[in-house]
């Protein structure tokens, strides 16, 4: 189920890269864009390997980074950081918990603008920086907050419908002979 697993993220990955640049019709109506990776990003870390989620870093980001202004490769760090974080501390948190997942969305989807725009600076770029970034950082962490769980139900669902559960083996061998008789 792991490369499973990692197919099925980096698909939705792709898939949520090209939602995010084709349709505007949502970021012309709040004025913000959401990002959707950070919040994947999460549910990779969750429920994945150190190996889904360094992919997912460096597809999603470059992905991501190809359909947008941002220069080449500037997602990629704050999507692994958060990612690494995340799972390194994955053994303290409540991974199927609805208020976990909605505060690690808050804080990822709140971390990455902060510090890919960080590192826009460090690089020498210039962006525009005003009143609306407060506005469109609040959009963007709020409804990539909001997004954490409902990546756990969608992945939930496909698992279920396409997945199968292990059988339980009992503790009967089919080569034990039971020798019964008087």
């Amino acid at each position: 189920m792991n490369a499973l697993n990692t197919i099925f993220i980096l698909t939705i990955a792709f898939l949520a890269v090209f939602v995010e640049s084709s349709f505007g019709t949502f970021r012309r109506f709040l004025g913000a864009q959401v990002d959707l990776l950070p919040a994947l990003m999460v549910y990779a870390s969750l429920s994945a390997g150190l190996t889904t989620v360094t992919l997912l870093a460096v597809l999603g980001g470059l992905w991501f980074d190809s359909l947008s202004a941002n220069p080449l490769g500037v997602s990629i760090l704050p999507l692994f950081l958060i990612g690494f974080t995340v799972h390194q501390f994955s053994h303290l948190i409540l991974r199927g918990q609805t208020y976990a997942q909605l505060v690690l969305g808050f804080a990822a989807c709140g971390f990455a603008p902060l510090f890919t725009l960080l590192i826009l600076f460090s690089c020498g770029a210039e962006p525009i920086l005003g009143l609306g970034l407060a506005w469109q950082w609040f959009v963007m962490t709020t409804l990539g907050g909001l997004l954490v769980p409902l990546y756990f139900k969608l992945f939930n669902k496909v698992y279920r419908t396409l997945g199968y559960e292990r059988v339980p083996e009992t503790s009967f061998r089919d080569d034990r002979e039971i020798k019964r008789g008087r």
